[in-house]
């Protein structure tokens, strides 16, 4: 959970330094949703595992890495879209509304 919030705070400091230009490679709410859901998959995976924090911080992104190959995008291409929609709370809303969803039925499913 620490790392989601971290990672959370920095997108916000980072979206309050920006203007609120519409990137040029803006990812569609589906594929930012899938994204996000892959991305907590990843953090409650390494959550899980019984090793030290700072290997954590180790494993984490390579696992992001991996995510962002698995996508076919930069990770720039994320952090753009996720600062972009960020600048509208309701929009962020949704979105994490439909990942949250999503993780719910994958659950489900898993049962």
């Amino acid at each position: 959970m620490k790392l989601t919030y971290s990672v959370f705070a920095l997108f916000i400091l980072l979206v309050s330094c920006d203007g609120k230009e519409k990137p040029e490679e803006l990812l569609s709410e589906d594929k930012m949703v899938e994204i996000l859901v892959d991305i907590h998959l990843a953090e409650g995976f390494v959550q899980s595992l019984s090793i030290p924090y700072d290997s954590t911080k180790v494993l984490y992104p390579i696992l992001e890495k991996q995510i962002f190959e698995k996508h076919g995008i930069a990770d720039t291409v994320y952090i753009n879209s996720l600062e972009h929609y960020l600048l509208d709370a309701s929009k962020m809303e949704y979105l994490y509304e439909r990942t949250i969803d999503s993780l719910t039925l994958r659950e489900k499913i898993a049962r």
